[in-house]
C-alpha cells in the first residue's frame, strides 16, 4: 500500500501493529490479534533495531564526521540546540519527572534518517542546493544522539538514584563509547585481515556474531543495545569491507527494520492513546515550528535562499526509528507508562506530516514569504551567493 501511495511505510507498519496487537478488539469469532507470535515478533523487532543502527553507523563513518565542513557543524549545532531545548521545555511543561523530561528531549531531537533519505530520493531532490546541508545536519544529529543515548541509557537503565551513582553510570556509558571507537580505529588493519573471507555466508555470520556480541556486552554496562550496534557500524565503516557488508545486510535491514516498526505498534494500547493526544499535538506543533526556524537559521548561515532554507526545515521534520528507540529505552527503565503512547502518536503524526510538508514545501514557502515579506530578488541574490 505504501509503495502504491509513494509514501513511507513507517506509519502504516505501526498502525498495522496496533490493529492486530494484544489490545485490539475481538469481533465475534474473528480474532486477528497476534498473541502466540508476539514474543517472537518482539525479538525480531529487537534484531531489527540493531540492523537499523548498525547500517546507520556504516553509512556515517567517523571519517565523514571529521570531514564535515564548518557550515554543516554550524547548522547541526543550531538544529540540535534549538530542538533539544524545546524538548526539555516540553517535558517540563507536562509536569513529568526529570528522567522523563530527558527522554522527551531525545524523542523530539531525533530526525528520521530513513524517512528523510527516502523522501529526498523519491522527490528527485538529491541535486538541490540544500540536500548536502540536510544530510550533514542529520549526520550531526545522529552523532549527538549516539552520545546522548549512551549517557541517557546509563542514567535510565542503571536505576541509580544518588548523584554519585548517576554520575558513575553515565561515566561508564560514555567511557564505553569512547573506548569502542578508539580501540576500533586501532584495530581496522586487523579487521581488514580477519574479514577477508571468501564465502559470503561465513563472512555474514562472522559480522553478525560480532554485532550481537558487542550489542549484548553494551547492555551489561547499561548502554542501550542499539548504541552498541551503532558504534560497531562506525568502526566497520572504516574498513575495506564496508561496501560488502552493506550489500549483504541491506535485505536483512529492510525486513527486520519493518518488523521493528510493526513490533512497536503491537505494544501500543489504542485505548491509551487518547490520554496522549494533548502532549503529542503540543510536541508536533513545537517540532514543526522549531525545525522550520532551525532550517531558516541554518540556511541563512550557509548562504542558502529562503526557498532552499524552507525545504531544509520541513524535510528534517520527520520522526521515526530513533524516537522509538528512545521511547523503548524509557519503557525498559520503568519510566511513566504515558511515554509509550506519547511517542507513538508523535512519531505517527510526523512520519505522515513530514513527507507531506516536504512534498508541498513550495506552499509552505509561499506562506512564510508573505509573513517575512521576502522578495524574489532577495531570494535570487541569496541563492547566487
Amino acid at each position: 500500500m505504501a509503495e502504491r501511495l509513494r509514501f513511507t511505510s513507517v506509519p502504516l507498519l505501526i498502525i498495522a501493529g496496533i490493529l492486530v496487537g494484544p489490545h485490539a478488539p475481538r469481533i465475534g469469532p474473528l480474532d486477528l490479534r497476534f498473541l502466540e507470535s508476539a514474543e517472537v515478533i518482539h525479538f525480531m523487532g529487537r534484531v531489527g533495531v540493531l540492523f537499523l543502527l548498525f547500517y546507520l553507523g556504516l553509512e556515517f563513518s567517523l571519517g565523514r564526521l571529521l570531514q564535515a565542513g564548518r557550515t554543516v557543524m554550524t547548522g547541526g549545532s543550531i538544529y540540535v540546540a534549538l530542538n533539544f531545548t524545546l524538548g526539555l521545555l516540553l517535558g517540563w511543561s507536562f509536569g513529568w519527572p526529570i528522567k522523563e523530561i530527558l527522554v522527551v528531549a531525545g524523542i523530539v531531537t531525533s530526525t528520521s534518517t530513513a524517512i528523510v533519505a527516502k523522501v529526498i530520493v523519491e522527490l528527485n531532490r538529491t541535486a538541490n542546493p540544500e540536500t548536502e546541508m540536510i544530510l550533514g545536519m542529520i549526520l550531526f544529529d545522529d552523532i549527538f544522539l549516539a552520545l546522548y543515548l549512551s549517557v541517557l541509557s546509563g542514567l535510565v537503565l542503571s536505576g541509580a538514584t544518588s548523584l554519585g551513582g548517576i554520575v558513575l553510570s553515565m561515566g561508564m556509558a560514555f567511557g564505553f563509547m569512547v573506548a569502542v571507537l578508539a580501540v576500533g580505529r586501532k584495530l581496522v588493519p586487523w579487521l581488514n585481515r580477519v574479514l577477508a573471507i571468501k564465502s559470503d555466508e561465513v563472512f555474514l555470520l562472522v559480522v553478525l556474531a560480532a554485532l550481537f556480541a558487542v550489542a549484548g556486552f553494551s547492555e551489561t554496562l547499561h548502554v542501550a543495545q542499539a548504541i552498541g550496534a551503532l558504534l560497531f557500524g562506525l568502526v566497520l565503516a572504516e574498513t575495506e569491507h564496508k561496501a560488502r557488508i552493506e550489500h549483504l545486510l541491506l535485505p536483512l535491514r529492510d525486513f527486520f527494520g519493518a518488523v521493528f516498526f510493526f513490533s512497536f505498534g503491537l505494544s501500543i494500547d489504542p485505548l491509551a492513546l487518547g490520554g496522549a493526544v494533548v502532549p503529542a499535538v503540543a510536541a508536533v506543533l513545537t517540532t514543526l515550528g522549531g525545525n522550520i526556524s532551525a532550517g531558516l537559521l541554518a540556511g541563512r548561515a550557509a548562504g542558502l535562499s529562503p526557498r532552499a532554507s524552507t525545504n531544509l526545515g520541513v524535510t528534517i521534520s520527520s520522526r521515526g526509528e530513533i524516537s522509538i528507540v528512545v521511547a523503548n529505552l524509557a519503557k525498559s527503565g520503568g519510566l511513566l507508562q504515558a511515554m509509550e503512547p506519547f511517542a507513538a502518536l508523535y512519531v505517527l503524526t510526523l512520519a505522515i506530516l513530514g513527507p507531506i510538508l516536504t512534498k508541498e514545501s513550495k506552499s509552505v514557502y509561499n506562506v512564510l514569504k508573505r509573513i517575512f515579506r521576502w522578495t524574489d530578488a532577495r531570494a535570487e541574490g541569496e541563492r547566487n551567493s
